[in-house]
């Protein structure tokens, strides 16, 4: 019995140490053929899903798509009752009619300002100058008045000193009695014409306040027209105004315009409906999401690695990428990019490591990658993939 144990203890150390032989070669494989390599498991399939919603409020009419159904860019996907939108944009046209013929009116007023206001100021001048000319008239036929009446003052006087020695001389028969009814005659006559002049010196006195109101009025009617420049500048800004109202009515026509489009919401490019919930008779705002368009023309992979793999990692370096869905085949790619911070750090609530106990969590980093071919893959965001970086290269 005991020749029997002996060589079990014999072979045990030879075993152990064919174990580690074995062990050491696996390794040593292992590490030859992922030399130069990293790989990471935490990757997926990304790409753009885009939520469609109106850019106005309204209710729907029409859904042209169903879930899952394949559209191409511009493509209806959903329609709002137009007739509201349709009657705010006839408003809209009204209104920058409207504004129009209030511009060209005040084109048409600022033409006429132009014109008759230098021709309202040089008549207002020439009635002021006529006027001034009726106020001297005026004057000098008040002198020319007083004039006539210091003459015929004059001369009634010498008349009556001639008719008094008249009489003197009549009285002792000097001279005949028909020498003193002339000199009678003579001062009757004298006596008329102090009066006729006193009344032309009325009829002038009173010609001299009319034609000074004449004055006055011609005055203000120049003072009015000399307000050219400022009635000028005024038609101009009442043409400024108008244009600048035309410009906002049809600024409104616009708006109007591009709100009766909206009432067709259309896809912003192919891609696939998904999560689809509108429903025809619905009333939506452009706050309320009605489907998703997951865009597949465009996909991409996220890989996670993680922060010690990233040493020899850089931007073109080729990957091999194997997606579950299409089990052990290897798709060819490189590196995109790689992002500037881990993914931690995006999130709702960053980590705080400097609260709290510490503990140490390897963080990860989002590398992008780009395949370099995808004909006849079918790929869909989310699917998940393995990823292998030649570094090497």
């Amino acid at each position: 019995m005991g020749a029997e144990v002996v060589p079990v203890r014999r072979r045990t150390p030879r075993l152990i140490l064919a174990l580690v032989g074995v062990a050491a070669a696996c390794w040593g494989g292992w590490w030859w053929l992922h030399r130069g390599t990293e790989s990471t498991d935490d990757a997926f399939v990304e790409g753009r899903v885009v939520t469609i919603a109106t850019r106005v409020s309204g209710q729907v009419t029409r859904v042209a798509v169903s879930d899952n159904q394949l559209v191409a860019a511009n493509e209806v996907l959903v329609e709002l009752d137009p007739e509201p939108f349709r009657a705010k944009l006839a408003v809209a046209r009204a209104d920058a009619s409207a504004a129009r013929a209030n511009a060209e009116n005040a084109r048409a007023t600022l033409a006429l300002v132009e014109r008759t206001a230098p021709a309202a100021l040089a008549q207002a001048q020439g009635t002021l100058t006529a006027a001034r000319s009726t106020e001297k008239s005026a004057q000098a036929a008040v002198e020319q008045a007083r004039a006539d009446i210091a003459a015929a003052e004059a001369h009634r006087q010498l008349a009556e000193i001639e008719l008094a020695r008249t009489r003197t001389l009549v009285a002792n028969a000097a001279v005949p009695k028909a020498e003193l009814d002339e000199r009678q005659s003579a001062f009757d006559a004298s006596a008329a014409s102090v009066a006729e002049a006193r009344a032309r010196l009325a009829v002038a006195e009173s010609a001299v306040p009319t034609s000074h109101g004449g004055i006055e009025v011609a005055q203000g009617r120049v003072e009015g027209a000399r307000t050219t420049t400022e009635q000028i500048a005024s038609a101009r800004a009442a043409v400024a105004l108008a244009e600048a109202r035309v410009e906002q009515a049809e600024a409104a026509q616009r708006l109007a315009e591009l709100d009766l489009t909206y009432t067709q919401v259309r896809a912003p490019h192919a891609g696939i409906v998904s999560r689809r919930i509108v429903e025809v008779g619905q009333m939506t705002s452009p706050d309320r999401p009605l489907l998703a368009l997951v865009e597949l023309d465009d996909l991409w992979i996220v890989a996670n690695f993680k922060e010690d793999q990233l040493a020899e990692l850089r931007a073109g370096q080729r990957a091999d990428i194997r997606f579950d869905t299409f089990g052990r085949e290897d798709f060819t790619g490189h590196v995109a990019s790689i992002a500037g911070a881990t993914g931690a750090r995006f999130a709702l609530i960053p980590p705080d490591n400097a609260t709290g106990n510490f503990v140490k969590v390897t963080q990860r980093v989002p590398v992008l990658i780009r395949l370099d071919s995808a004909a006849g893959v079918s790929l869909r965001p989310g699917m998940s993939a393995d990823v292998t970086v030649h570094t090497g290269s």
